[in-house]
């Protein structure tokens, strides 16, 4: 069934003439999509009917189509008296086929498809106020200060290998995500013990899979290559447990964690490849009786999903060799040039602006803890020497680096997860390099030098970089440091999304390098920070506070006094402390979680925030009693 079908309309072939031609030789096309992507990161779907698209296509492709601006998420931007959005296709990107392969016309039959055009949401005509046309304009704005700066310091020419005649034709920022992803056998819920214990013992890590999941994960990489994704593998993560066979010869309770990764493309080409492939996946799991989730950390205790995002910039010259502008021309003298390290101690100094994009979300922040590889730390690995390249895998931003394969010199930012959105993400990270590329640029330092710098000790001054940081470690940083030398060497990191989007306020230098071009103006980032704490309260209070107290009345007596141990009752009566702190109010006293709403509900975010970290530290500590307390019933 999938052989045969049009899968992707790609860049360079978007002439009327072009399109006529393929959707012409593909009538399983029924219908096309214009897709804009928002600031939440939720894209568009509208079901244009394909004769409809063709007899308009002069209109279509130049002035898109219009939405009610309210529906989306531009907050401060789009509001109900000031609403026209119009939704304007990309024809400088791959245009992929959504296939809905539960819905089949024909003999034989093949699925409906809707060709998926990428769009860029544009508010009264002028202002391009979506997360694409972000991307977008930072990799314009990157290019051309990177080639204006080459011109500007020769000297790094030859850092970079290349004769002094070289021209530089043209840059493209390079970006690969990696997804991870639990599925499960629905209603399936897994317990924690046996998850923790699985991972502990790595059972599931780059394990054989089995029945539907192998299926599933099979069918899934067939069919991403056939649109030309180019999956590199798929394979088991770390979380997990065995899934058990049933009577009819299938696998039940299955509950697991898998990877899929493919080759990269440039920064906006990558981003909608991810957005794409993340639907291809929840189709073929679900076609098979499995759910898919991309949470960032969908059971609490266990490994979670992240999206290691690979961030890198190649220069063509003109002649059309490659070049990787953060690889030294001497690699076994230097680890990076001169413009890897200026990207590299950018994007660690202006992190915290980052953050924000990274982590917008409850869950986004519950991954971002201590433990199981989480990087909390802003500090980056280089390696122990330049001729033996080592990942470490407890840093925020590990430099992979092949010696054999300069163009392979790249950047994995380790904090991303599945749900975040990657085009806001990208375009922060790369204003960020752009800021340190500048800067060491503009003082023509040499690799000798900026290794120098970047792995100073906290308290010694240095160019560029903040005196109260290091910002460099070769060592396990949860194994060698307690957390209170973490915190002092690195930076205290954010605990709730308040925390995490005042960043802007805080830090408002380091805000202004994500404003620089006018890129990320005001308004937008404006729009961004409302759109972000709405959605954070509303889910605390909506979500999490109801959660917490499904938790408070779950956990009830399971002995009696006639049948129970001292223990027993010693246990239950700190958990009833907890429940009653927790979850009941007196007249004189309210709750925990009623001291949250109240707080939420007046806008003292501050407040809440505070109270949203205790509720954390509480309901785990009730967790860990509880469990321990049933443990000891027979």
């Amino acid at each position: 069934m999938i052989d045969g079908l049009l899968y992707v309309i790609p860049r360079g072939r978007h002439s009327y003439k072009d399109i006529f031609e393929q959707l012409d030789s593909h009538p399983e096309v029924k219908f096309v999509s214009l897709v804009g992507l928002d600031l939440g990161g939720h894209d568009t779907d509208e079901k244009i009917p394909v004769d409809r698209f063709k007899s308009d296509i002069k209109k279509y492709l130049a002035k898109g189509v219009q939405t009610d601006g309210s529906s989306v998420v531009l907050p401060k931007i789009s509001e109900l008296n000031d609403a026209k959005v119009d939704i304007i296709p990309d024809p400088s990107v791959n245009w992929f086929v959504d296939y809905n392969f539960d819905f089949t016309e024909g003999d034989p039959p093949v699925p409906v498809g809707t060709l998926r055009i990428p769009a860029f949401l544009v508010h009264n005509e002028d202002a391009h106020v979506g997360s694409r046309e972000i991307l977008r304009d930072t990799t314009r704005r990157f290019e051309d200060r990177v080639k204006t700066l080459v011109k500007e310091h020769p000297y790094v020419r030859s850092a970079l290998g290349l004769k002094a005649d070289a021209e530089i034709s043209e840059i493209v920022l390079t970006a690969a995500t990696e997804l991870e992803f639990w599925v499960k056998t629905p209603e399936e819920k897994g317990d924690r013990e046996q998850l923790s214990t699985s991972q502990e013992l790595k059972e599931q890590y780059w394990q054989r899979t089995r029945g539907n999941v192998r299926t599933a994960l099979e069918k899934t990489i067939l069919l991403l290559d056939k649109y030309g994704f180019g999956v590199e593998m798929g394979h088991k993560e770390v979380g997990g447990i065995k899934a058990k066979l049933g009577d009819s010869g299938e696998y039940t309770h299955i509950m697991e964690q898998l990877e899929i990764d493919w080759i990269y493309d440039d920064a906006l080409q990558a981003a909608d490849n991810e957005l794409f492939i993340k639907y291809i996946v929840k189709d073929v799991f679900r076609e098979h009786g499995l759910e898919v989730t991309f949470m960032a950390k969908p059971i609490d205790g266990v490994a979670g999903n992240g999206e290691h995002t690979h961030l890198g910039v190649t220069a063509k010259l003109k002649g059309g060799k490659l070049v990787n502008l953060f690889a030294s021309g001497d690699r076994k003298k230097d680890f990076l040039s001169p413009i890897g390290y200026g990207a590299l101690m950018g994007l660690l100094k202006n992190y915290e602006v980052v953050a924000p994009f990274v982590a917008g979300t409850n869950d986004a922040m519950n991954r971002l803890k201590p433990g199981f590889e989480a990087p909390v730390c802003i500090v980056t690995s280089l390696g122990h020497n330049t001729e033996s390249p080592s990942r470490n895998r407890t840093v925020l931003a590990g430099l992979v680096r092949d010696l054999d394969n300069p163009l392979s010199v790249r950047f994995e930012l380790r904090s991303p997860c599945p749900k975040c959105n990657s085009y806001l993400v990208m375009a922060a990270a790369y204003l960020s390099m752009l800021d340190g590329i500048e800067a060491v640029l503009g003082a023509e330092k040499t690799g000798a030098e900026l290794e120098q710098i970047i792995s100073k000790r906290r308290g010694e001054s240095a160019f560029y970089l903040e005196t109260g940081r290091a910002y460099r470690s070769e060592e396990d940083v949860f194994e060698v440091y307690s957390p209170e030398e973490r915190e002092e060497l690195f930076g205290v990191a954010p605990i709730t999304v308040w925390e995490n989007i005042t960043a802007f306020e805080r830090y408002p230098d380091k805000l202004e390098v994500l404003k620089s071009g006018g890129i990320l103006n005001d308004k937008l980032l404006d729009s961004y920070a409302s759109a972000t704490v709405t959605q954070w309260a509303t889910e605390l209070h909506n979500r999490l506070i109801p959660d917490a107290m499904d938790l408070v009345r779950g956990c009830v007596k399971c002995h009696t006094d006639d049948d129970g141990t001292d223990l027993d009752a010693s246990l239950w009566t700190q958990i009833e402390d907890l429940r009653n702190y927790l979850g009941r109010d007196t007249i004189e006293n309210k709750c925990l979680l009623t001291r949250v709403k109240k707080a939420l509900n007046e806008g003292a975010y501050e407040t809440a925030s505070g109270l949203q970290i205790e509720m954390q530290r509480e309901t785990q500590l009730l967790q860990d009693t509880y469990l321990e307390y049933k443990r000891n019933i027979l």
